[in-house]
């Protein structure tokens, strides 16, 4: 630090008052470390001391699965270890990031390629973000206006009859609609590296619909999207819950399909901090994680569902009628006004089916589809860099002190399995749900660059070659 920085430091009171607390904390590390693990982890266990940081704010987008963050707030889990927490609801998932980045907010619920964009600097100055707790499975759906709705089902009835419902009529729309000369049609999703965009870009590319030529995409906020559809200002979207059951109860759109269906049990949201805070602040980070993993497993009981969405509907949270929260939240789904709900009991997974684990293979999969639409272009070691975003090895060590089952390797192959397995790979046998692809394809993270390369629609801009010998 230099001189002139001293002087401005010693003339600013808050400033003065800033330091000493970071000196004492840093002693306080300093004497920590030099106490035996065991012992520093039972004075941890026992009260506050071994916490750092014990006053935290996490941030939230209003979507149904903040419940993890929530529940732990409301339920007492975060207090339970030792952290006063507060629960800041934000407007968009760029202040998500950025209030996270410049250390505005400890940690966020976060979009599961938000880390990685983050690290990588996908859309903004790249700053190192981590992960070592997955949020949830699942949780979003892709919507249409009524209009569109309809057109659809007039080019292809037999297609619109049959579920999962592919994409294949809308590409006839689309087809009709360049032959008439008229312009493309205005889709949303939430965010460029959210799990959405990704999930309507795969649904349209596996009827040969290119999403960065024959649509236009724009981001909106999720709170916003059934007004956007409302107002015409888009035909479609693809959003968590609860904005498309929204859509629905009010009779505007049609829910086509749900990424239950497009990937069964796929990695939704995570819980982000920056690398730098999660260095600083390890006994804090453990700490948030055991309280998440004990919400999840609360809120992820059929018993504990109506409590969940009586406290995330709330205005300071979701912000949305309750019986609109509640239809998906309790294993419900809602695919127009017009037709009951239909079961679908793991639209909503915090615990089971080791959802809370930061799959390496998880990390990897996005890091593929950035590639695959050309928002990374510059050669990586794609099991590399996941390994230093996503953290299982966090995990596992809370998991080991919890005396919580957890797996023991990292990477697992997608879309081998239709239904109920069970993970042996594990301290303890873990029961698995499905996890196929509408489309049939498989991901086997051991052969990424087929993977990548097995695209019919692709726009990728990375040098191939050059990248294939980073992942070989």
């Amino acid at each position: 630090m230099s001189d002139i920085q001293n002087k401005l430091i010693l003339q600013d009171p808050s400033k003065r008052d800033f330091m000493k607390k970071t000196t004492g904390l840093s002693v306080a590390a300093a004497l920590m470390a030099l106490v035996p693990p065991g012992v520093r982890e039972g004075a941890w266990a026992a009260g506050t001391d071994g916490i750092e940081k014990p006053d935290v704010s996490f941030g939230i987008i209003p979507l149904t699965d903040c419940a993890p963050i929530v529940i732990a707030h409301e339920k007492g889990y975060f207090k339970k270890y030792g952290l006063n927490s507060s629960v800041s609801k934000e407007a968009s998932w760029a202040n998500i990031r950025d209030k996270v980045s410049i250390g505005a907010l400890d940690g966020a619920h976060m979009l599961a390629g938000m880390p990685i964009a983050a690290t990588l600097g996908v859309g903004a100055t790249p700053k190192p973000t981590i992960t070592a707790f997955s949020m949830d499975l699942n949780g979003n759906g892709i919507t249409v206006s009524n209009e569109l709705y309809a057109r659809m089902v007039e080019a292809d009835p037999v297609a619109m009859k049959t579920r999962p419902t592919s994409a294949v009529a809308l590409k006839k729309v689309i087809d009709a609609d360049k032959k008439a000369g008229r312009e493309p049609m205005t889709f949303a999703m939430v965010f460029p590296v959210s799990t959405h965009n990704y999930e309507l870009r795969y649904w349209m590319a596996s009827a040969g619909i290119n999403p960065d030529a024959d649509v236009r995409l724009i981001v909106i906020p999720p709170p916003q999207m059934v007004a956007n559809l409302q107002s015409k200002n888009i035909v479609g979207y693809c959003v968590g819950e609860p904005w498309n059951q929204r859509a629905v109860e009010l009779g505007i759109g049609h829910a086509l399909v749900t990424d239950y269906e497009i990937w069964k049990n796929n990695p939704e949201k995570v819980f982000g901090v920056n690398l730098e805070w999660a260095e600083k602040y390890p006994n804090t980070h453990k700490a948030a994680i055991k309280a998440l993993i004990e919400a999840a497993a609360w809120a992820d009981k059929p018993e504990n569902r109506k409590e969940v969405v009586r406290i995330i509907s709330a205005k300071s949270y979701v912000n949305a009628p309750e019986a609109v929260v509640d239809n998906s939240m309790t294993g419900t789904w809602r695919y127009n006004k017009a037709e009951a709900p239909v079961p679908m009991a793991d639209f909503n997974v915090f615990y089971r089916y080791a959802a809370t684990y930061p799959w390496l293979s998880h990390a990897a999969w996005y890091i593929t589809q950035m590639y695959r639409w050309g928002q990374l272009d510059r050669p990586l070691d794609i099991r590399k860099t996941a390994a230093s975003i996503y953290r299982p090895d966090i995990y596992r060590g809370i998991a080991k002190e919890m005396g919580i089952a957890c797996p023991t390797g990292d990477w697992k192959t997608e879309g081998m399995n239709k239904g109920p397995w069970t993970l042996k790979a594990a301290t303890k046998p873990i029961p698995m749900g499905p996890d196929t692809f509408f489309d049939g394809m498989t991901y086997d993270p051991d052969k990424l660059m087929a993977y990548l390369k097995g695209f019919k629609v692709s726009n990728a801009k990375v040098d191939m070659a050059a990248l294939a010998k980073l992942n070989r």
